[in-house]
């Protein structure tokens, strides 16, 4: 085998999940959810000079292997999966206009570092997603990437790093101290190569702040030149790096509004991609979230990770400057 097609250049790690999904009451059949399905689907369809793996933990007891075809069809990398004699990962998200409650029904095992590749190791990604989605991601995990691939970018959802899960499984935001002192000495671990990203509820927990700009400047306490992002849905995203203006980013006027799921998933995989191939200026930055922000406007037209689109539809709709308004 040529040993160069084995260069995975990101590498997205969490739980493969299946997503039960409910939408105004009425059920669908269950998909391939998780943030690194459709963060690594999205990047896939977006461009075809990048090479693609991801890191997982399967349940087998309630996991169809038929799910994991559309990630072979888009040639993504699958040697990081590991299997389990276990319950898989699985979510229901019922929801009712653009709001939705999360129930965790099953849970594979956690992530560990022993279960990590060798050929990962021996041809490093050069950018890594910790896409967590039930805080299957310890800190002592990610030291341990770290310190594997110390010249690698790092990518993080704090999503899956703070929710609160109860023990019927409701999945909540609850604020969990233990939780969010755990993710910031993530972030100050990672340091300089961090690229961060969370909701408005989200970043509003971790900050303690209400404000949107109070929220943005609250992150500059880590001391370190990571991108900081924080996405409100219909109102665009924010930008934030210490020294530099917050950027506003505007959010793009969908067709039709179909399946919210993945969204944030994919702004952070487009945003990623293209922040890696610039020259990480402030304007190339402000240009990766106008393509990211672009790319969300095409995957909610459509059910689960189809909604996924090309880099040049993707392009079209930034130079249409079709957004919505505030």
């Amino acid at each position: 085998m040529d040993q160069k097609k084995k260069i995975i250049e990101i590498l997205f790690i969490g739980h493969l999940a299946i997503d039960s999904i409910i939408r105004f009451k009425a059920a669908k059949s269950p998909t391939l959810g998780g943030s690194v399905s459709y963060g690594s689907i999205a990047l896939s369809c977006y461009t075809d000079r990048v090479k693609i793996g991801i890191v997982s933990n399967l349940g087998s007891k309630n996991f169809n292997n038929e799910l994991l075809n559309k990630l072979k069809m888009k040639k993504i990398d699958l040697e990081g999966i590991k299997w389990f004699d276990s319950l898989n990962t699985n979510f229901v998200l019922d929801y009712q206009d653009h709001s939705r409650t999360l129930i965790l029904k099953s849970k594979s095992p956690n992530l560990e570092f022993k279960d990590f590749p060798e050929s990962y190791i021996h041809f490093p990604p050069k950018v890594i997603v910790l896409v967590p989605l039930c805080n299957e991601i310890s800190y002592d995990y990610v030291k341990k990437i770290i310190e594997t691939f110390p010249r690698a970018y790092f990518g993080i959802d704090i999503q899956g790093f703070i929710r609160n899960i109860d023990m019927n499984g409701n999945v909540s935001y609850i604020i969990d101290q233990d939780l969010i002192k755990n993710l910031k000495s993530i972030i100050h671990l990672v340091g300089d190569k961090l690229i961060l990203k969370g909701s408005e509820i989200e970043m509003k927990l971790v900050s303690r702040e209400t404000n949107l700009i109070k929220v943005m400047e609250y992150f500059k306490k880590f001391d370190n030149e990571g991108i900081y992002i924080m996405t409100l849905g219909e109102s665009g995203s924010l930008i934030m790096k210490k020294g530099r203006d917050i950027l506003k980013i505007p959010a793009f006027k969908s067709k039709v509004v179909t399946d919210e799921t993945g969204a944030g998933d994919v702004y952070l995989a487009i945003f990623l991609y293209e922040l890696f191939n610039s020259n990480r200026s402030w304007r190339s930055i402000e240009k990766a979230g106008l393509l990211a922000s672009s790319a969300a406007s095409f995957l909610i037209e459509k059910d689960g990770p189809s909604g996924c689109e090309s880099k040049e539809e993707v392009m079209k709709r930034v130079k249409e400057k079709k957004h919505i308004k505030d």
